[in-house]
């Protein structure tokens, strides 16, 4: 029996949280450094063509200017990929492009030399209005069974189309670098999720060793995605450090953060259902395509969604690629799965109502023990709990199945559901653990916290499995000093670098007690490794914790200062033999001013299945945050563009429409804990993407039942409920 968790599972605020709200925290923008100049992009103002002349004369002879990077005089990058980079050749592939790059000895100087920089184009026609552009199928799952023949032969049957908008990652840290050389060193300070991509990029763009970049990224004011590839203006801010010979710095504005770094793709769905008048599923065909740009295929996992979701005996999943005159599209929380599950969870809500079936209740009569694709168990799976515990707290028993039944004075009042799903991942992560003779504990790896609070649960599972209080102990990540970790996304970098600190502690015990076994008259004179822990400070037997040693005492009486463990974990082989996913159930009201169609959130309960929860705290942070971001994707959010010019249009944050406090009411989340310890040794599955992934069908789904009226277009405004 496993003693009880003395610090994961219990609250504990942020680590940094002083940091952050003191402003002691630097950002990629704010570091000190001697002398720095300053970089502003210039950006083309057409979307497909090439760049005739650019004249720079005007601004280079402005006061404070040091250079003007062009695609005239820009190093020349030879590397085999598709990806964009900036500054290469006079071939312009989206309105927005950076063509030039200003560098002077101040960022107002920078900024009005920019406007003066002249460009004449030879301008092409080009493409982006989605419904007019070719489709190319690309990677998808086999099809299972006979799904089209058995759709036809379904006695019920649901069709229907559903779009989702561009939209845009909008974290309150603008992209930044701060870049400086020394000698063929580099050293840059970047707002990135991964340093050793940057690393890696930086290293093959100067023909440099990797070792001779430094990437550093303590601080991430959020990214959400946008910055899991490398972005283009690190390679440029680094080239204009070595151009100019001193640090430069280089910060888009806000405008500049719409086409700087990517974005959600449009998505345009097709779901077709086949059910018996039992609610048994018989056939899903779920059908996506979403634009990409005209240089690089970017995908992501829509039509997979749905695939372990349900026990449907055929399916297929067909995807399509929409290749567009603008920039690649990349990672936003929960890719692929929140767009793909406000079609299929839409549909289902659909399909319910052609049955008259509840539509928690349809979702259990259809619920898969196994994964119907693969055949194999869930290494562990409790949804079944999150439904019936997140409907008995929402009160669902009470809600009436036909739509426009319940209201509040002039309010339309409405229930929706949805399920939410997502992979428990685990990757390969490196960490360093010195543990010093005063009882301090120094652990180190590369990996980087974007907000969800890394510092802190890293911190209290190091305090667990070092048996030393989390006050004494500190952690640092966000370096390419330190050892290689994942980027941080796909909400996999707690079970990666927990699971790393895991392996580390066990090899520090093992290295206290080769100390102290020399001794015979110690209590743990004999004692084998796996009696033994690390608690309360003290190396101890596990079934007499009377009998041990204080940790200090071991390296104090073997004359050491410290004892250091470098440690490398890796997934277990036998996470092969099961599906690793996270589950959870989402239930919304919604009410809609019946005269003027306006629609708000009131009332969220979120029943999340997520493994072991390290913090509580936090963790309730990450699922508020999902909900919040799935109110906006479902009722605000959409990037708009002028298809004459290849133009986006919503480029600030007055006119791209965000959740705000007024937008936002009570929400209430529940975790419904699993012991899991196939996923890894501490039962750790990820959360971050989770929590949003039903949400915006759960809110469409209450729309419906307040009105009476199915909106598949998001976003939901009022003009399409009038």
């Amino acid at each position: 029996m496993k003693p009880e968790m003395r610090y994961i599972g219990k609250e504990m605020s942020r680590v940094d949280g002083v940091a952050k709200v003191t402003g002691k925290a630097r950002y990629a923008s704010e570091y000190k450094v001697n002398n720095p100049a300053y970089g502003y992009i210039v950006q083309s103002e057409i979307a497909k063509g090439t760049i005739k002349s650019i004249d720079v004369s005007k601004a280079e002879k402005l006061p404070g200017v040091l250079k003007i990077l062009t695609h005239r005089n820009s190093l020349k990058v030879e590397e085999q990929s598709r990806q964009f980079r900036a500054l290469q050749n006079d071939k312009i592939v989206f309105c927005g492009q950076p063509i030039a790059l200003v560098i002077a000895d101040t960022f107002e100087q920078a900024r009005y030399a920019a406007n003066l920089v002249s460009v004449e184009y030879d301008r092409e026609q080009s493409a982006t209005d989605f419904d007019n552009l070719g489709r190319t199928q690309t990677r998808s799952s086999p099809a299972r069974g006979k799904p089209a023949e058995e759709f036809e032969a379904a006695p019920v049957k649901i069709e229907a189309e559903y779009s989702i908008p561009i939209e845009h990652h909008n974290p309150m840290e603008p992209h930044a670098a701060t870049a400086f050389w020394e000698g063929d060193k580099l050293t840059i300070f970047d707002k990135s999720q991964g340093v050793y991509g940057v690393r890696g990029h930086l290293a093959r763009s100067f023909g440099i060793a990797a070792e001779n970049v430094n990437v550093i990224s303590l601080f991430v004011g959020g990214a959400f995605g946008a910055s899991l590839n490398v972005n283009y203006y690190p390679f440029i801010t680094a080239l204009a450090a070595k151009e100019v010979g001193r640090p430069v710095k280089v910060n888009y504005t806000r405008r500049q953060m719409f086409t700087g770094h990517g974005y959600r793709p449009y998505t345009a769905q097709k779901v077709s259902i086949g059910a018996g008048s039992d609610g048994k599923l018989r056939s899903i065909i779920h059908e996506a395509a979403t634009n990409t740009s005209s240089y690089e295929d970017f995908t992501e996992g829509t039509t997979r969604f749905g695939r372990t979701l349900y026990q449907c005996p055929n399916y297929d999943s067909p995807y399509y690629l929409l290749k567009s005159d603008l920039p690649t599209p990349t990672w936003m929380r929960a890719p692929g799965a929140v767009s793909g599950a406000f079609a299929i969870e839409s549909a289902i809500d659909e399909l319910a109502y052609k049955l008259d079936i509840d539509p928690v209740e349809l979702r259990l009569i259809n619920y898969a023990e196994k994964d119907p694709d693969s055949g194999k168990p869930f290494s562990s799976k409790e949804l079944k709990t999150c439904f019936t515990r997140g409907a008995k707290k929402f009160g669902w028993e009470r809600r009436k199945m036909e739509p426009r039944s319940m209201r509040d004075g002039n309010w339309l009042v409405g229930w929706g559901t949805a399920t939410g799903t997502w992979g428990a991942f685990q990757a390969p992560a490196g960490v360093n653990i010195r543990l010093n003779n005063d009882g301090t504990v120094l652990v180190g790896s590369g990996t980087t916290d974007i907000g969800p609070g890394t510092y802190t649960v890293i911190t209290i599972i190091a305090a667990e499995v070092l048996g030393i209080a989390p006050e004494k102990i500190t952690f640092k990540l966000g370096d390419t000093d330190l050892p290689r970790a994942p980027s941080q996304g796909g909400s996999l970098t707690t079970a990666s670098v927990g699971s790393a600190v895991y392996g580390a502690a066990g090899e520090v015990r093992k290295k206290l007690l080769s100390f102290v076994d020399k001794k015979d008259g110690s209590p743990l004179f004999g004692a084998k490794f796996e009696e033994t822990e690390l608690a309360d400070g003290n190396l101890r037997l596990k079934n007499d914790p009377s009998k041990g040693i204080r940790i200090v005492d071991v390296l104090k009486e073997a004359q050491m200062a410290y004892v250091e463990v470098d440690y490398q974990s890796s997934p277990s082989p036998e996470r092969q033999n099961y599906t690793t996913m996270a589950h959870g159930a989402q239930f919304v009201e919604v009410k809609v001013e019946e005269r003027l169609g306006i629609v708000k959130v009131t009332k969220v309960v979120e029943a999340t299945a997520c493994g072991r929860i390290i913090n509580p705290l936090t963790s309730h942070s990450q699922e508020m945050g999902g909900v919040v971001w799935g109110i906006g994707m479902a009722l605000h959010e959409a990037t708009e563009i002028d298809h004459r010019y290849g133009k986006m249009m919503t480029t600030n944050l007055a006119d791209y429409h965000v959740p705000v406090n007024a937008d936002v009411h009570f929400i209430e989340t529940e975790f419904v804990e699993e012991k899991d310890e196939i996923v890894n040794e501490l039962g750790i599955k990820g959360m971050g993407e989770l929590c949003l992934v039903g949400i915006p069908a759960a809110i469409a789904n209450a729309v419906f039942h307040a009105t009476g009226k199915r909106v598949r277009d998001l976003p939901i405004t009022p003009d399409k409920l009038l």
